[in-house]
């Protein structure tokens, strides 16, 4: 097949129509499998991991051992840059496709071996220690996994459509989490919540063997980047493209992790905290809601987290990433504090329909990202860049989010202090939005491609 030309607006053929489908299949499939084997542990990490890993601090003191719990998930953020640094590298050098196939490998393993692991009653503190090492491993993984997926999307796409099309990765982050919701939930309303605490949690984890086998099939099917492929035929590779990196778009790394800030932050409260503070006991200032009807509310509210980042990249296409940025920032902190004065109501009405419209928020700053991150980077050290810039920002963002909430809620006894924390975060990264000059349009080629000029916002 011929290497085609990404920024053509142009008529295509059927092949390249059929191998773009391909790429969007591809990297959003992926992107859910990746992602639900993340989520997964996030969810488990509020619900069961706590007295099952944690078991004596559990026993004396529950409220510190759920915010180790939750400070678990903040771990594997820690090396998500050290996986965004080797596959960020790797990708610059040996191709995209590769890097992405690995990354779901080694997400698939560490999951399964963590549905089974031997609890605190079985092995002792080794129980804790093999899951951090496996939460380490995850990590890397999703270091590594997103800017793979965010570059094949936008590098297929025609230059008019890299918003609409860099949105297919990003859903795959809210249909990863729906699937991970919803499985639990299943497995809570048909086992019972003692049985899931037994030994059901260890389900959703071993499912994850047979979603990285359909996974892995469909990004094999996959062609290697377009520009990545212009990037060979000019042997304009690197030797070193992180070192350049660092050199030449220092700027461009640290915008970018600025950028993802509140967005991380705000969609692990809903992956990983909401559902666990409405459904535990009030003495442990939770609001004792059943849990069943509380994870499928959460399950259903998700929807509007998939809806608004499809939305939200064909709008960046029209208005601009920038701009589209700004109003999504804009909306997430105008919701960040009422959306709890419904949640603490206790109705599962009034929960469902604040974390909706928290979702809806959600997706202006998430589905122009892919096509943002990749029109700011050059395309030799383009992996690398979006990958660390991401990682860096998950770590400020989603890694200790949960962990930031539960804090607050205890210190303060008012949930609402949660939304001002979202409130900050969301003004951090609207200055580092804003202070990227708007990039829709500009050639995504080598650098001795012959430039295009940059798309202005309409």
């Amino acid at each position: 097949m011929a290497t085609s030309d990404p920024t053509a607006t142009g008529p295509v053929g059927a092949d390249e129509k059929k191998e773009r489908r391909r790429v969007l299949a591809g990297t959003m499939v992926g992107t859910t499998i990746e992602w639900y084997d993340f989520f997964i542990y996030a969810q488990a990490a509020g619900l069961v991991l706590a007295p099952l890993f944690l078991a004596p601090l559990s026993e004396t003191n529950s409220a510190l051992a759920q915010v180790l719990s939750f400070a678990t998930i903040g771990i594997s953020f820690l090396f998500r840059p050290l996986g965004a640094i080797v596959a960020g590298s790797l990708g610059d050098k040996i191709g995209r496709k590769k890097m992405l196939v690995a990354t779901l490998i080694m997400m698939g393993v560490a999951t399964c071996l963590i549905g089974l692991l031997p609890t605190y009653a079985q092995i002792g503190v080794a129980a804790p220690v093999l899951l951090i090492l496996l939460r380490i491993l995850q990590g890397i993984s999703a270091g590594g996994e997103w800017g793979g997926a965010a570059l094949m999307s936008v590098e297929h796409a025609p230059v008019d459509k890299r918003g609409f099309f860099g949105s297919y990765p990003q859903i795959g982050v809210p249909c990863g989490m729906i699937l991970a919701t919803f499985v639990v939930w299943v497995l809570t309303a048909t086992i019972g919540q003692d049985a899931f605490l037994e030994w059901g949690w260890r389900i959703p984890f071993l499912l994850s063997f047979l979603l990285i086998i359909i996974g892995h099939l469909i990004r094999k099917s996959v062609e290697e980047s377009p520009v990545f492929k212009l990037m060979q035929q000019r042997k304009a590779r690197s030797s070193a493209p992180l070192g350049q990196l660092f050199r030449k778009n220092s700027r461009e790394v640290v915008l970018s992790a600025m950028i993802f800030i509140a967005n991380n932050a705000a969609g692990y409260l809903v992956i990983a905290f909401l559902a666990t503070y409405a459904s535990r006991p009030v003495e442990e200032f939770g609001l004792g809601m059943d849990r069943g009807p509380v994870l499928l509310a959460t399950t259903l509210a998700s929807f509007g987290w998939l809806i608004s980042t499809l939305y939200g990249g064909i709008l960046s296409d029209k208005l601009g990433r920038v701009r589209t940025f700004q109003l999504g920032y804009v909306l997430l902190a105008a919701w960040a504090v009422p959306m709890w004065f419904m949640v603490d109501t206790g109705n599962i009405y009034m929960y469902f329909l604040g974390v909706f419209v928290f979702t809806l928020t959600f997706g202006f700053s998430y589905g122009p990202q892919s096509a943002l991150y990749a029109e700011m980077f050059p395309a030799e050290v383009r992996y690398s860049g979006v990958s660390i810039g991401y990682a860096l920002g998950a770590i400020f963002g989603g890694a200790f989010a949960a962990t930031i909430a539960e804090l607050l809620l205890t210190e303060t006894g008012v949930s609402w202090s949660i939304g001002v924390y979202i409130v900050v975060v969301s003004a951090i990264s609207f200055l580092g939005v804003s202070l990227v000059k708007e990039p829709m349009g500009v050639d995504l080629h080598v650098d001795d491609a012959e430039p295009t000029e940059p798309t202005p916002a309409k």
